[in-house]
């Protein structure tokens, strides 16, 4: 009677988890409409129908602030759903679909599918235009040879350019143009006259204030988006590990492994950490013993002092080998959430990388070279391979695997060497191109 209970539970969930797996579709194309109405309402309500501009003098900062986290979260939502609406039905064949109707499941008109489809896409396609608008505006990299002017100039230029039409080819056209000479190239005044009356030109344009106040709410946006996803690559993968290890890992791992059953030491070194540990303590029985003039222990007084410190280490071990087993799998999440959160963050990532651009171009030549100083020493200097020996022996005793001295001399051998040619190839063929004089800063300090 029982089993027959249990049996009809089982087909009873496996018969609505077979309506829910047939009812996505629609429920996906529901849930992104639904989130292309929410849009639609905010676009009507606050901005007469227009789209919610992000840049909107209307509104004070924090009130878009708020606007534009609605509107990223709803975007999300429908792009997500959109995605899973094409790939269920790209799974869903013409026997589920029988199956559907025979369930008594009811799906939409193609001509209520194709009109939502339709709302979907021209509420988000005014988004995406934008996102990569803001994208390219926060890619622009600042030479390290041009004023701040002039490189606003530049930017005003590139967004504010008309729409030129297509040029039509001709015969002078086809010919390959002159190479200048240097006379050509060589203008009459010098070039830094020529920088100072551009940015006098700059300084008395009237609209010059709006414009300053312009890049400096986008730089402020651009260092807000990297320090946030910063701190969200190091809290996510951190929150994610304990997360799993407490509620998912930790769990599991001491289901399947029972105290009874259980391993205490997964390797020879914490054996012998342990032997030694235990020795340690019966000298210590003995050198107080002989402090305090007390009367020798009898043997059966040692042996139940010992079996009582073994029995504890036995205890602690075993948990240090359940610990190091758990922070395999929990890593295993953490490089997971990592990864997940670099493949949905791509413009974020090149927020961070024109961030960083930024400061790059801001230190001056002694301050370059004395980073650059640093890390080498640090890494490849002739002080790092204790560091590297410390950090391999810690990598693995937290996975509780024993520490292997051929692998760890060997990769100490090999691989600062390679990081060492791999960084001298960057600094000749990368950061002397962009930053000569940082190169000889750093050759001259370096000696």
């Amino acid at each position: 009677m029982k089993n027959s209970v249990f049996s009809q539970k089982i087909y009873s969930f496996l018969l609505a988890a077979y309506r829910w797996y047939l009812q996505t579709p629609e429920r996906s194309l529901h849930e992104a409409y639904d989130a292309a109405l929410k849009i639609k309402e905010i676009e009507d309500k606050h901005f007469n129908g227009n789209k919610i501009d992000i840049d909107s003098a209307t509104y004070s900062k924090s009130v878009m602030d708020y606007f534009e986290s609605d509107l990223n979260k709803l975007l999300k939502i429908a792009k997500m759903r959109l995605t899973e609406f094409r790939g269920s039905r790209w799974f869903l064949n013409e026997e589920n679909q029988k199956a559907a109707e025979k369930a008594g499941i009811e799906h939409p008109s193609p001509s209520l599918v194709l009109e939502k489809l339709n709302f979907i896409d021209l509420v988000i396609s005014k988004y995406t235009i934008n996102s990569e608008q803001i994208t390219s505006k926060a890619l622009v990299v600042k030479p390290p040879n041009l004023p701040v002017n002039v490189v606003s100039d530049e930017k005003s230029l590139l967004v504010n350019a008309p729409t030129l039409p297509p040029k039509i080819p001709t015969q002078d056209s086809d010919k390959k143009p002159k190479p200048k000479s240097k006379v050509d190239t060589t203008g009459v005044l010098p070039r830094s006259i020529l920088s100072t009356i551009t940015r006098l030109q700059v300084e008395l344009d009237p609209n010059a204030e709006k414009e300053v106040i312009q890049n400096f709410r986008q730089t402020q946006r651009r260092t807000i988006i990297s320090i946030r996803f910063i701190l969200l690559l190091i809290i996510v993968p951190l929150l994610t590990h304990q997360i799993a290890k407490a509620f998912v890992v930790g769990p599991s791992v001491e289901h399947f492994r029972s105290s009874e059953q259980m391993q205490i030491f997964l390797n020879s070194e914490m054996e012998e950490e342990a032997l030694e540990e235990l020795e340690r303590f019966e000298e210590k029985l003995k050198f107080e013993n002989l402090i305090r003039n007390a009367p020798p222990l009898s043997s059966e007084q040692m042996e139940t002092e010992m079996a009582n410190k073994a029995g504890e280490l036995a205890e602690e071990f075993r948990h240090e080998s359940s610990n190091a087993i758990k922070n395999v799998f929990a890593d295993m999440f953490s490089v997971g959430a990592f990864i997940w959160l670099l493949l949905i963050s791509k413009s974020s990532i090149a927020v961070v990388k024109d961030f960083f651009d930024n400061i790059v171009y801001g230190l001056s030549d002694s301050a370059k070279a004395f980073i650059i100083i640093l890390f080498t020493d640090i890494f490849v200097g002739f002080h790092s391979p204790h560091g590297w020996e410390v950090l391999l022996e810690g990598v693995s005793r937290h996975w509780g695997l024993p520490a292997n001295r051929d692998f760890i001399f060997l990769f100490i051998a090999t691989f600062p060497v390679i990081l060492d040619t791999i960084f001298k190839y960057w600094i000749f063929r990368y950061l002397n191109r962009i930053s000569p004089s940082a190169v000889a800063t750093y050759r001259n300090m370096n000696e």
